[in-house]
């Protein structure tokens, strides 16, 4: 597992379906993230990359005193991430000062398939988004149908790949 190496024209590990150059690479590399999703999107592709630069950077000041790198780094290096799926924002928009992010981040560690349901507040600080906590829901996420994959039709009945029709971010 570990640290993987990607190329910018690369599928984004969020799952935007978009490059990582037109997705989260930007955010990586410094540019702000116009909305709260959108870092929380760049958090998770850095999770994947176990790049804890960008982790840290992207918490808020008040709670950064709370990161735990090493322990944060094993989590991401000992971890198979699998996807993420975002199950709806409130707030976090260009013109807010605060958002939450819902969320499950696939991962497999030690064989162990994990849904790690999480609601994340974001706050604005210096005009960038910043993450401030998470609140791991206990809330069972339970689905009425199998999960739509990126090459699967499109469940709206349009004919087109879910990917290029209702699964783009």
């Amino acid at each position: 597992m570990g640290q993987i190496e990607r190329r910018g024209t690369d599928p984004c590990p969020c799952g935007s379906g978009e490059s990582l150059d037109g997705c989260c690479g930007p955010y990586l590399a410094g540019a702000p993230a116009p909305t709260a999703e959108a870092l929380m999107r760049a958090r998770y592709t850095a999770y994947t990359a176990a790049d804890m630069d960008f982790i840290e950077r992207s918490t808020h000041s008040r709670s950064r005193a709370a990161f735990n790198r090493e322990s944060a780094l094993e989590w991401a290096e000992q971890s198979e991430w699998r996807g993420l799926e975002i199950l709806g924002a409130v707030g976090g928009g260009e013109g807010d000062s605060e958002g939450t992010v819902e969320f499950i981040a696939t991962y497999v560690r030690d064989g162990e398939t994990v849904d790690h349901h999480e609601i994340a507040s974001f706050r604005r600080e210096d005009d960038a988004w910043a993450f401030v906590d998470g609140r791991i829901t206990s809330r069972p996420f339970r689905r009425d149908r199998p999960k739509t994959g990126r090459n699967d039709p499109c469940p709206c009945g349009s004919g087109k790949k879910y990917k290029k029709c209702c699964g783009q971010a």
